[in-house]
């Protein structure tokens, strides 16, 4: 199955089914017109709360709150026809207990149309994911580097290495077990996310994991090159955008100055028709 040509959004169930076979095409995306570039070329559109961090210029995700979600949710909701869009829980929106969980999930999708949510975490949110799931909210869980748990994980480093690496798979085992139809595995050794993805029944979804994934994820600032930051290992840039748009910003700036722009096919006459 594949987005190109799909007149409809798939279901969760759909995503499901493609374990094992098509590659799952994922990216991220915030606003209207990013959504309508992806939607005909990826399966699921995520509207993940990185925006926080692209977007809003903020240090981490832990800052992000449901009501930016909320209003990035609808703005990429209106982009899209045939994508599935799944939309991340913020922090603090889905720790404290299943009931609190399911109020702010509903919420989510109740205002902006998602498909889905997305949460982090493995063992410790299998309750959560089987409560959201039982009513009737489908749930994609990520585990590995769970960026909102930075703080306790001691930064953005590879998870999974060595011993720890069964806990991982104990995690992975736990949210499929618990309902989740999908697993996001970030940052995580690769023979680690081919074993995950052998054993466990759901897609799994790599971002600096393995291409032996049944999907790949990637931050689409990062990848068109928008967000230049910082660049991760896992991120390869298929476009400069962001070099582009300051070049052209610069150039705009100095035909500003030098009173070259506008020129006469920029202003318009007394008496000549308008057009454009």
């Amino acid at each position: 199955m594949s987005a190109t040509g799909r007149k409809t959004a798939p279901l969760p169930d759909d995503i499901r089914a493609m374990k094992g076979s098509d590659p799952i095409v994922s990216l991220t995306a915030y606003t209207t017109p990013m959504a309508r570039m992806m939607d005909a070329h990826c399966d699921l559109v995520l509207v993940g709360d990185s925006v926080g961090m692209v977007l809003h210029g903020l240090p981490s995700t832990l800052g992000v709150t449901m009501e930016m979600m909320i209003l990035h949710g609808q703005a990429v909701r209106r982009g899209l026809e045939r994508a599935m869009m799944v939309i991340d829980m913020p922090f603090g929106s889905y720790e404290e207990s299943p009931e609190q969980a399911f109020r702010n999930a509903r919420r989510l999708m109740a205002e902006t149309g998602a498909g889905a949510v997305k949460l982090e975490g493995g063992t410790e949110m299998a309750e959560t994911i089987r409560f959201l799931v039982a009513r009737g909210v489908p749930v994609m869980a990520h585990i590995g580097l769970t960026p909102q748990s930075m703080n306790t994980l001691g930064g953005y480093k590879v998870q999974g290495r060595g011993q720890a690496g069964d806990g991982l798979l104990s995690d992975a085992r736990a949210v499929a077990a618990a309902g989740a139809f999908a697993v996001v595995l970030e940052k995580v050794p690769q023979s680690l996310a081919d074993r995950i993805t052998a054993e466990v029944a759901i897609p799994t979804i790599g971002i600096g994991a393995s291409a032996g994934c049944d999907g790949q994820v990637l931050v689409v600032d990062d990848m068109l090159g928008l967000f230049t930051a910082f660049k991760p290992k896992f991120v390869k840039r298929f476009a400069t955008l962001g070099e582009d748009g300051e070049a052209a910003i610069a150039a705009y700036a100095a035909e500003v100055r030098a009173r070259s722009f506008p020129g006469p096919e920029h202003v318009f006459g007394d008496d000549a028709p308008e057009r454009g």
